[in-house]
């Protein structure tokens, strides 16, 4: 395909789909698959095609330089480039096609212990890697990071390939988020758990380190996010195991109460049976106000909505529709 070519053609793609551009220079997934590992470590972005691909605004020829702001000393420089993109690149939960481009590059930011925003940085990347569920909370859609439905962003061009080429970024880069499970910063932590969950491979290294991290995790957002990135990872890579470790912890008197209410949650994802009394009971036990307020900044049930834990219950136990109006049993 020539440079001349290099344009996304609607009409083509209305006529003939999208499967016209598939593993071309088109294919965001194919530009992602085909970085270099010199130019994502020495952040070389001049060889990465920005401008064929687009965000909410237009042309994507903007984004390597707020991703350089994210490199600077300066933390109010940070968090206003960081604004920018999060405005831009995933706007409103719509993952544009230059989006997966910029992942490798936050990744390695968020990897500097001396930058800014680090888990801001890193929620943008695990927004650039999922389908948003913004107010969903229910079990079909709380661990749903991909769609097998046809959607498209803002410049119409196919959400799910960006969706997918983000992924495997963030596999591709999994030693450097693997590394960040270990960082001071508590945020860091969970936001490296929200961003693994989304890999598209190395599930069971993966999971394998999250569990480990779980027997010396002290902290209870990070512990929580530790259960939910490993039963995200095998609901999407339909690991059976999954289903059986977390009832185990839910059941299991002697874990923290924040463990149980994260595996909990998770086993009502993984598993289609009704809700059991037990389950009740105990969610109705372990959820204090306390933890509540604790919880309610894990990444899962942040993106929820503002009500956080109680919204998620809700729509887990009573089958409750999102955005359906309601009283907050747990307050």
């Amino acid at each position: 395909m020539t440079s001349e070519e290099l344009v996304f053609d609607h009409e083509q793609v209305r006529v003939h789909g999208f499967e016209l551009y598939e593993g071309t220079p088109l294919d965001v997934r194919t530009v992602v698959a085909g970085m270099s590992q010199d130019v994502k470590d020495k952040f070389r972005f001049e060889e990465v095609p920005w401008s064929r691909f687009g965000h909410a605004y237009g042309s994507g020829h903007d984004v390597p330089g707020l991703l350089t702001e994210l490199r600077s000393p300066d933390a109010e420089s940070v968090g206003q480039a960081l604004s920018r993109l999060w405005g831009s690149v995933v706007h409103q939960g719509t993952v544009g096609s230059v989006a997966p481009l910029t992942v490798p590059f936050l990744l390695r930011v968020a990897a500097d212990a001396t930058a800014h925003h680090r888990a801001g940085v890193l929620g943008l990347a695990a927004a650039a890697a999922r389908r948003a569920h913004w107010g969903f909370g229910t079990r079909d859609t709380f661990l749903n990071v991909s769609t097998q439905e046809l959607l498209c962003d803002c410049g119409g061009y196919a959400m799910n390939w960006s969706i997918e080429a983000s992924r495997d970024a963030v596999a591709a880069d999994a030693d450097l988020l693997l590394h960040l499970l270990h960082d001071s910063d508590t945020e860091v932590r969970a936001s490296a758990c929200y961003t693994l969950a989304t890999a598209s491979g190395e599930a069971d290294r993966i999971t394998r380190a999250l569990r480990a991290r779980l027997t010396t995790e002290q902290i209870p957002v990070v512990r929580a996010s530790l259960v939910l990135a490993v039963a995200e990872l095998g609901r999407e890579h339909a690991d059976p195991r999954t289903a059986s470790w977390t009832h185990s912890l839910w059941s299991d008197h002697t874990q923290p109460a924040e463990v149980r209410i994260a595996a909990a949650l998770s086993w009502l994802c993984l598993v289609d049976d009704s809700v059991p009394d037990d389950l009740r009971t105990a969610l109705g036990a372990l959820a204090t106000a306390d933890l509540t307020d604790i919880l309610d900044s894990v990444p899962w049930i942040a993106h929820v909505d503002e009500k956080g834990l109680a919204r998620t219950l809700d729509q887990m136990l009573n089958n409750t529709q999102p955005g359906a109006a309601w009283e907050d049993p747990w307050s």
